[in-house]
């Protein structure tokens, strides 16, 4: 197993994570964010299977060690479209607010994508795509990112779509509920 190219996309604005307002500061967001984004990218850097890792964002951080794709503004969907169009191996779509995910966890996904033709990890109410591994891009298929993206995702993929539920892939905060929760999991807001 070799050859996995991750792509992280990561929205840089000041107002990321808006929906967590009511419990964090603006700066407190920001620094959430990329505390984050940057455990993300730890783990990816200790797979072995993970052979690239792409951020794909408005702008790039300097002192990050990964590589940076422009983001357009297309709508995320899209934009993902025109970058694994440009990668030749294995796509691994990981989003940079899974603060308990393990370089385990991103193995299991991918070893279950290696094992089916591709993996997918949903949040934890079901719902959304926390991360997607496909081997090999299917004719006609097309990122569905968004609003119910997990059951959009499976109907796009159908049979050789493997789910994995692991916490650390299905824990992301989007919401003061979800914080609560991965505080519960022993995430602490500060190193």
């Amino acid at each position: 197993m070799s050859g996995w190219t991750a792509i992280l996309p990561l929205k840089l604005s000041a107002d990321r994570k808006s929906r967590l307002a009511p419990v964090l500061s603006g700066e407190e967001r920001q620094r959430l964010g990329d505390h984050m984004a940057r455990h993300v990218i730890s783990q990816l850097r200790v797979v072995a299977a993970v052979a690239d890792i792409i951020m794909l964002s408005p702008r790039s951080i300097p002192d990050w060690p990964i590589r940076h794709v422009l983001d357009h503004g297309r709508g995320l969907n899209a934009e993902l479209d025109v970058v694994a169009a440009t990668v030749p191996n294995k796509i691994l779509i990981i989003h940079g607010d899974l603060p308990l995910v393990t370089a385990q966890d991103i193995t299991a996904l991918v070893d279950a994508a290696e094992a089916k033709g591709c993996a997918i990890a949903p949040d934890r109410h079901g719902q959304g795509t926390n991360a997607l591994a496909l081997c090999t891009r299917r004719e006609g298929f097309s990122f569905a990112f968004g609003v119910d993206s997990f059951a959009r995702h499976q109907n796009s993929l159908g049979d050789a779509l493997a789910t994995v539920q692991r916490t650390g892939l299905s824990c992301d905060i989007d919401t003061p509920d979800d914080l609560a929760y991965a505080q519960t999991q022993n995430f602490k807001l500060s190193d």
